[in-house]
């Protein structure tokens, strides 16, 4: 099911809150020690950040994939570390090993995270806040331990690269999370209602030759019942990875009868003929970014697995290098406001949805649903 971890930051005593999260999460997919010690450190690392220097925050963990949609289906612990903090005035240099900072901006710590992370983005904007995303694996003795030597940096431009690392703008990609070759990169983030255990959201994606499917389930109600049915709808779609958006409805509807039923939203890009098909039953939204602003692609009324309309619609577009799909479940505000920040699509997707998260909701606004944001972006260029 959705399990999620979902720790308000205000005050140092949370802290350990956010390592003991970090620690679960990896014995839920059991990963092996050193993992979990990297994912405890990170977790440390990033809440005492957001009460140093961000005056509070929110750390959400999450079990998800890789954003390579070639990589393989081993499970990663995501660890988000969100705020609206004063942000960072020079990202390159606060993440890297030793920088300290003032009170006055976000920076000690996260060359830790960079380092023992397996892949590590960080979106940063003065005034506005900070959005940080690690992901831990099992592989730990896959990764290029040479990501620390800052010695071996080459600087062009506005970008640095050190090791296999990538720095873009306000962004750092560390390790494995675009392979050459790969067109396209999915991602999201997963919250919770009241800080609840389960999720009834879930995202997934998952490849079939040229296709690529991102899959978004908002469970009817909350808690494990509303999780058990976005879960059910995740696990069919890796069984029937090869069937295009109203087919693999309808195949839900059928497997979600014998569950609450559920939202669900589903987008396959084809990097052949380079378009985007999108077909949704219930409420769940979608927006495409292109070169001439965000599209809205409309869900259909109705519950898969419980009361499936007669016909889906099925919306289609073109995919470009500089489009960006967003999918959310209902509990973001149906009027939020898409990110303007132009660098944003160097990053991680995760990062993305989790900007979009973040700023949908303060903590005079908190978001009042569990939600869930998915995002499908091209492969950032100079991939490691």
């Amino acid at each position: 099911m959705s399990r999620v971890w979902d720790i308000p930051v205000q005050e140092s005593t949370r802290v350990r809150d956010a390592r003991v999260a970090a620690e679960a999460a990896c014995a839920e997919v059991s990963l092996d020690a050193p993992s979990t010690a990297a994912a405890a450190l990170v977790a440390t690392e990033l809440a005492t950040n957001l009460v140093k220097h961000a005056s509070g925050g929110r750390i959400v963990i999450n079990l998800v994939g890789s954003a390579d949609s070639r990589a393989g289906t081993e499970p990663c612990v995501q660890i988000v570390s969100l705020d609206h903090g004063p942000g960072i005035g020079d990202v390159g240099a606060a993440s890297a090993d030793g920088y300290t900072t003032s009170a006055a901006s976000l920076g000690a710590g996260l060359g830790t995270c960079r380092r023992v992370a397996d892949d590590f983005d960080l979106h940063s904007r003065p005034g506005e806040g900070t959005v940080a995303v690690a992901r831990i694996t099992s592989t730990r003795t896959s990764r290029a331990k040479g990501s620390g030597r800052a010695g071996s940096g080459l600087r062009t431009g506005g970008s640095v690269q050190v090791g296999r690392n990538l720095r873009v703008g306000g962004s750092v990609r560390v390790g494995g999370g675009v392979r050459a070759g790969d067109s396209v990169r999915a991602g999201g983030v997963t919250a919770s209602y009241a800080h609840a255990e389960h999720s009834g959201d879930a995202f997934a994606w998952v490849r079939s030759g040229s296709r690529v499917t991102l899959l978004l389930a908002d469970g009817l109600g909350h808690g494990e019942k509303a999780a058990e049915a976005s879960t059910a709808a995740v696990e069919e779609l890796r069984r029937d990875a090869d069937l295009p958006p109203a087919d693999l409805l309808r195949r839900l509807h059928t497997v979600l009868r014998t569950t609450r039923g559920a939202a669900v939203g589903v987008a396959q890009l084809d990097e052949d003929t380079g378009r985007l098909a999108f077909a949704g039953v219930g409420n769940i939204g979608a927006r495409l970014r292109t070169g001439t602003g965000w599209q809205p692609f409309i869900s259909h009324p109705g519950i898969v697995g419980a009361h499936f309309p007669a016909t889906v619609p099925l919306r289609e577009a073109d995919w470009g290098h500089d489009s960006l799909l967003v999918l959310h479940s209902d509990g973001l505000p149906g009027r939020w406001v898409p990110p303007l920040d132009p660098l944003l699509l160097a990053h991680d997707p995760a990062v993305v949805a989790a900007v979009v998260l973040r700023d949908a909701g303060s903590a005079a606004r908190p978001l009042r649903d569990d939600t869930s944001v998915a995002v499908l972006t091209p492969a950032a260029d100079g991939g490691p």
